[in-house]
């Protein structure tokens, strides 16, 4: 668990909890799950003496659940969000050699990489604690980016721009911040099922390939269906929290005004990043379907190409069989049959038929490769 202090020109990382709240600025207290499991009731006690409550218990088991979906709640002292993150596992980006080459076993890989794990966010007035998965890197990413900002702080001259303008402002800033950067760590897991799906759209419309590892395909289509329903749990909480933040009260001053107006703009600009996201996973979604119906299709092409073919060479020869019928009958009277040139010229004829019927067909169109038919 590490606890930190922000100001408008400072980042300091404190060694504990202290016995009460800083005099300016806030506190971020960003943990682990498991540290926040055994951590709760110091936590909490914490929480009691520095402001108006801690945490309701229903709560607190939202932010120890592994499972739970994105969702907004809010009591009258603080605000709870559980968004649940979009990110591939350690090691995944080098699944594929390039854009173009990859195999089913990295492909499945792929998939079973993907991981949306939730992360906790508990939004009071000058105190934000942060609940992430073990291996959750967005802590650390921001421990290290604050400290960059408030590193250049130092450095500014007298009378020149502050770069500490770009520290957060409030727990809620910070809080949004955090949820932005997980929106777009998205960028990554795109590409990944990007590729992916593009490898597996090829191997199904290769008409030179006995497609049938038809569990991997089903796996991700299934697991586009669940990325779906992770984004659309993602957009409701972050339209709850939008709609939360119209309801509060109306600050007075111009300062406070201000930054209430920057917090509905940054909100804005999540929903907008999360839509996008879930605009992205449909269209791979339709992608997939699209390349099933079109291997279907294909499929039916070649059988009818093929029965076509089949037709037209049972039709020619059909003709054939007629005069050898003919020809085999046991009479005595029969045409050509006694004569040294019988055979020759029931021969030609049998050749002439067959070739007329040849070109006739293909002059139909009936045989003949698909660039020529066109």
């Amino acid at each position: 668990m590490r606890i930190f202090h922000l100001g408008a020109d400072q980042f300091t990382e404190l060694d504990g909890l202290p016995a009460q709240l800083p005099a300016h600025g806030f506190l971020w207290i960003g943990s682990a799950r498991r540290e926040f499991e055994v951590h709760t009731a110091e936590l909490q006690a914490a929480l009691q003496s520095w402001g108006p409550g801690a945490l309701v218990d229903l709560h607190v088991a939202d932010l120890l659940n592994h499972q739970l979906p994105s969702q907004h709640d809010y009591t009258s002292w603080y605000d709870l969000l559980v968004f649940r993150r979009l990110a591939v596992g350690a090691g995944s980006a080098q699944l594929f050699v390039d854009d173009a080459h990859g195999t089913l076993a990295s492909a499945k890989k792929a998939l079973e990489s993907i991981d949306t794990s939730p992360v906790g966010f508990a939004v009071f007035d000058r105190v934000l604690l942060t609940v992430h998965p073990t291996d959750c890197a967005v802590r650390e990413h921001f421990a290290h980016r604050l400290a960059g900002l408030a590193g250049l702080a130092g450095k500014v001259a007298p009378g020149e721009p502050r770069a500490a303008s770009r520290m957060p402002a409030s727990p809620a800033d910070l809080m949004l911040r955090m949820v932005n950067h997980m929106v777009d760590g998205y960028l990554d897991l795109r590409r990944l099922l990007t590729r992916q799906l593009g490898y597996l759209e090829r191997e199904l419309l290769d008409p030179k390939s006995q497609f049938n590892d038809w569990p991997v395909l089903l796996d991700s289509r299934n697991t586009l269906h669940w990325l779906e329903d992770t984004c659309e749990d993602q957009r409701a909480a972050m339209q709850e929290w939008i709609d939360a933040l119209d309801e509060w009260p109306a600050e007075p001053e111009p300062g406070r005004a201000r930054e209430r107006e920057l917090l509905r703009v940054r909100s804005r600009d999540v929903l907008e990043h999360v839509e996008r996201v879930l605009s992205h996973v449909r269209r791979l979604e339709h992608s997939a379907e699209s390349a099933v119906q079109m291997h279907f299709s294909a499929l039916g092409h070649r059988t009818n190409d093929i029965m076509r073919t089949l037709t037209v060479l049972t039709a020619i020869f059909m003709p054939l069989n007629l005069v050898t019928g003919f020809f085999g009958m046991n009479f005595d009277t029969l045409p050509l049959i006694h004569g040294g040139a019988g055979v020759w010229l029931a021969t030609g004829m049998m050749v002439t038929i067959a070739v007329v019927l040849l070109l006739y067909f293909q002059r139909k169109r009936y045989i003949g490769s698909a660039e020529r038919s066109r």
